[in-house]
């Protein structure tokens, strides 16, 4: 991975500072209402409907302590509830107040004003310019938020990709996908010492995944590829694969492979430009119709 360069960290924070002074996170009293900017955000992403406090922090990246902190003071002035789930007792969540929805609005309203502020000065073309970049900034900041980390092939996350990933192939493939019909990539396949699971998250939800199975003497098999469509665009299956490379070096491989369909063109299109070359058959996958390999390690 190519080192990030002093003039590039010195852009990023030039660009920071002019957000943070432009969007008015510096005062105390955001969009000229009584609390700050972490306070505001924090009622807004609550919204209309309510928010487990878990998932609220995990949205929104915050400690727990600091967001017991900005609820805290919420309650105290009126702005929300925090009490347990009727589903779990055990879960808390945070609903608006009466007061809580009129003050949402009010933030909403001034938001709009201060967009409204940034385009307003600029000509049709700067406009175009600065939305177009904004979007992109959005979504490669985005990219960034993506966590990989190794889990249990059993973990809730884990099975929730793979059973993203086995409906998706069920509507992609012509003849179906049955699981049961396919070569096997069970759990304890996928786990130490004989395999490993990597999953991505962001924002705390699971987005994307990838298995390893271990050969000793042959190359290490990658299994269970798949990223979640509300991700694709973010890079996501190309860090998946780089790190699976990574650790299947790291745990004596040479050489990775993978089989895949040609209904899969994303994929395929992201293993060649990876280094992927296809290769014979190495297996009787019966869904499979392209088998790629490449060398991870001299």
């Amino acid at each position: 991975m190519r080192q990030v360069a002093s003039s590039e960290i010195a852009q990023v924070r030039s660009f920071n500072r002019t957000v943070t002074q432009r969007v008015g996170a510096l005062h105390d009293h955001y969009l000229s209402r009584d609390r700050s900017l972490g306070e505001a955000r924090v009622l807004w992403e609550v919204g209309q409907d309510g928010a487990d406090v878990r998932a609220l922090r995990a949205r929104l990246d915050l400690d727990s302590g600091y967001l017991s902190r900005l609820l805290r003071s919420l309650e105290s002035a009126g702005l929300v509830e925090v009490r347990p789930s009727a589903e779990d007792r055990r879960v808390r969540e945070v609903v608006l107040t009466e007061l809580g929805v009129e003050e949402r609005a009010v933030l909403d309203r001034s938001s709009d004003a201060l967009a409204e502020s940034m385009l307003e000065p600029l000509s049709t073309a700067q406009r175009e310019r600065l939305v177009a970049s904004m979007a992109e900034v959005e979504r490669l900041l985005t990219a960034t938020l993506v966590e990989l980390r190794i889990v249990d092939p059993a973990h809730e996350h884990a099975q929730h990709c793979i059973g993203q990933y086995f409906d998706e192939l069920a509507r992609r493939f012509p003849t179906g996908f049955d699981p049961a019909v396919s070569r096997r990539a069970a759990p304890e396949e996928m786990r130490p010492p004989r395999g490993l699971f990597l999953l991505a998250t962001l924002h705390g939800e699971p987005v994307g995944c990838g298995g390893l199975k271990f050969h000793p003497g042959e190359p290490t098999e990658v299994k269970r590829m798949w990223v979640a469509e509300s991700a694709r665009g973010l890079g996501v299956g190309r860090r998946l694969l780089t790190r699976l490379e990574e650790l299947a070096a790291e745990h004596g491989a040479d050489t990775v492979q993978l089989d895949t369909n040609g209904n899969l063109r994303e994929a395929i299109a992201m293993y060649r430009s990876s280094g992927y070359r296809e290769v014979e058959p190495f297996n009787d996958e019966p869904y499979a119709d392209h088998w790629f390999s490449k060398r991870v390690r001299s």
